[in-house]
């Protein structure tokens, strides 16, 4: 082998090392590598409600454990799972949303969300809503989402007392329906028309 080849050779090496390296995914606070997009709020004048968007991760692994809005009493972070009977149901997240290293997560109308319970104040389509979320390493930041009306799914997020809400009482946290109602609407169809953006707001 000679010295050219051994030259060579050390090259292509310390070029892979490089390249591999590169691809480490930042080193920082969650709020620094993750933004959301396509952030929307659903219209209601009161009682409950939902946001959705897609998380976008380009770190490591993240964890959203809680959110915050001054137009709700509280906010949940929801997703859908399938009771024994086979009914799609709404529940708060048992240990937040996760973002995988590099990957994203979709808000939507039939799948995880954010519930805005106790509204504030009537939610009208052009408002713009502010919520601040909260990761496992307790970095925050704060997007703001525009409300939309949105009926395509006949979501009912005021409730009856026949209706439940994922393991909430009777009457007391009625069952919503994001993108449910039979008809096969996919989440794109849902979302078709809703194309603003919110990027995060580090803090």
């Amino acid at each position: 082998m000679t010295r050219r080849t051994l030259v060579a050779g050390s090259l292509v090496l310390a070029l892979s090392l490089a390249g591999c390296a590169g691809e480490a995914a930042p080193d920082g606070p969650a709020s620094e590598t993750v933004e959301i997009t396509d952030a929307w709020v659903k219209a209601a004048d009161e009682g409950m409600t939902a946001g959705f968007g897609v998380l976008a991760n380009s770190g490591a692994e993240a964890t959203v454990v809680s959110a915050e809005s001054d137009v709700a009493g509280s906010l949940e972070l929801h997703e859908t799972v399938a009771s024994e009977t086979g009914e799609m149901l709404m529940q708060e997240v048992a240990g937040g949303f996760v973002l995988p290293e590099g990957g994203e997560l979709s808000l939507e109308p039939g799948g995880s969300h954010l519930m805005f319970m106790d509204l504030a104040e009537p939610l009208r389509p052009g408002d713009e809503v502010e919520v601040t979320l909260t990761f496992s390493d307790e970095s925050t930041f704060t997007f703001s989402a525009p409300v939309k009306d949105y009926s395509g799914a006949n979501e009912n997020y005021g409730g009856s007392e026949e209706q439940e809400h994922g393991e909430h009482e009777e009457g007391e946290h009625a069952e919503h329906e994001h993108g449910g109602d039979g008809q096969g609407g996919s989440a794109s169809d849902d979302r078709r028309g809703q194309t603003t953006g919110a990027r995060s707001e580090p803090r």
